[in-house]
């Protein structure tokens, strides 16, 4: 089956993730590799990477899945808050709302990815309170991510797909 990996990557978390993807499937199906582009759409199956703006995907990813006709997708994301399973479904729910209807979807995956340094600088110059400190804690947990364990749950996650 040929399969194309588009990705859209703010920090380079989700790109990280879109290259395991890469690493994993067969070279020699692979269509397309990289940004939101038209030449995707030939694939059979489409690895969709986006990272999350206000609870949703990025607007270049939103506006890409609404070029879908009949393809297979795969959905994979970063989001700098959470970690909860919970979070990552309402995510992805409301990514799925980009999705026409002929696409099909055939799986996802969503990790923690890392922030830029301004964003705890942004966290640590407001009021303290219990909500700053829990935003630094979160900034500091998702330093790491993607991390080998969320890597490895991302193929897990590809292999049952395959």
């Amino acid at each position: 089956m040929s399969y194309s990996i588009v990705y859209s990557s703010r920090t380079g978390n989700t790109k990280l993730l879109a290259e395991t993807i890469r690493h994993t499937l067969p070279a020699d199906a692979c269509v397309y590799f990289g940004p939101p582009s038209p030449q995707a759409l030939s694939a059979e199956r489409i690895y969709v990477g986006f990272w999350t703006d206000k609870g949703n995907c990025d607007e270049e990813t939103a506006a890409f899945l609404s070029t879908l006709t009949t393809q297979e997708l795969f959905l994979f994301g970063t989001a700098g808050f959470g970690g909860s399973p919970a979070y990552f479904a309402d995510i992805l729910a409301r990514v799925k709302a980009h999705l026409p209807a002929g696409a099909v979807l055939t799986g996802s995956y969503m990790c923690q990815g890392k922030m830029p340094a301004a964003v705890r600088e942004r966290y640590a110059a407001m009021e303290d309170t219990p909500r700053r400190q829990a935003m630094l804690d979160n900034f500091d947990r998702a330093c790491s991510h993607p991390d080998t364990a969320d890597l490895d749950a991302l193929i897990a996650a590809l292999h049952t797909t395959i």
